[in-house]
């Protein structure tokens, strides 16, 4: 029998709590590095569940929070002298977003002597000789936790890294059931239009498709974190709560326009892993095809494939069917 996707939320967010709670002391400060400052509203979601996580368990804020570009080691060690250091989940470890790599070593690099601990991710090489370079920064470091989204991550780690590795499910399941806006259109394809797209998805035979991308930004949610900000400054928040505010307004803000958009579709066509999981929070049917190197698939099998909310679409033709007759079965109920 197919698993409800309140159950699947439900038994996700214990499966989180069993792989951080090792990690996390509700007396002692954490990090978390490595902010998504990008239009990508599913890094949002990791970074909101993120947040959700330390909330409903320990009723607690991390100490320090930072982008890559605004990371200060000198900033932090005075903010918080003792305790481990997170680092940002999702699907940047390995050498396709090698900014996000160069910042996860370098971090290793400057706190030999700290806890650091990777949030969920999926990882995804393509040059033998960044996998070394890798591998040399964990080794040296003696204390790195990497969690990772599916078996295959964790066969890959186990096999080249020399640090403690844990499978883990993505970090936005911590958000819980979320309700979603109304629908507008039987079918909304959210298709990737970056360098993890299987291809260029061809949907001129279904001219009644809408098909969009995560990556557009909204004018308002870009004002509303500025506002935010002012009306903390205002408060005489601490530089570090202030910090931690804005990037959390910023992040709310992604979110709630991911969600609407959606919300606009009875059902979806996706390749974007935060578009199933976002649909299974809000309870959306969905089709979903895999991204260049597997890591949808692969998320799906260790964790998120037992519902009857997803199909794991063989094509587009497929996906469209599919998703095609859930909408209608929506009407008709």
């Amino acid at each position: 029998m197919a698993e409800s996707n309140l159950a699947l939320i439900e038994r996700l967010q214990a499966s989180i709590h069993d792989c951080l709670k090792k990690h996390v002391a509700a007396a002692e400060p954490l990090a978390i590095l490595d902010f998504p400052d990008i239009r990508n509203c599913g890094d949002s979601a990791i970074w909101l569940g993120e947040m959700a996580y330390l909330k409903a368990r320990y009723g607690k804020r991390p100490a320090y929070v930072s982008r890559m570009d605004d990371f200060s080691a000198e900033d932090l060690e005075k903010t918080m002298p003792t305790g481990p250091i997170f680092i940002h989940g999702g699907g940047n470890f390995g050498d396709i977003w090698e900014a996000h790599q160069d910042f996860r070593e370098h971090v290793l690099e400057r706190f030999p002597d700290r806890p650091v601990i990777q949030f969920p991710q999926s990882i995804h090489y393509q040059s033998t000789e960044r996998i070394a370079q890798s591998a040399r920064a964990i080794a040296r470091h003696r204390n790195f936790t990497l969690l990772v989204r599916d078996e295959e991550s964790r066969t890959f780690a186990e096999k080249h890294f020399d640090c403690a590795v844990d499978l883990c499910p993505d970090m936005a399941f911590a958000i819980g059931p979320v309700e979603p806006a109304g629908a507008e259109f039987p079918v909304l394809a959210m298709l990737r239009s970056d360098r993890e797209k299987t291809g260029n998805a061809d949907l001129s035979a279904y001219p009644d498709i809408p098909v969009e991308d995560w990556v557009s930004e909204s004018v308002h949610s870009v004002r509303a974190s500025k506002a935010l900000g002012a009306a903390s400054a205002l408060l005489s928040l601490k530089p570090a709560g202030l910090r931690l505010a804005k990037l959390d307004a910023a992040a709310r803000n992604r979110f709630r326009r991911g969600i609407r958009q959606i919300s606009r579709g009875r059902a979806i066509v996706t390749d974007r892993l935060h578009v199933h999981i976002c649909s299974l929070l809000i309870g959306r049917p969905h089709a979903v095809l895999d991204n260049s190197y597997g890591k949808v698939r692969r998320f799906m099998a260790a964790f998120s494939g037992g519902t009857d909310l997803s199909h794991q679409a063989e094509s587009l033709d497929n996906a469209v069917a599919w998703a095609r007759l859930q909408a209608d079965m929506k009407i008709a109920a």
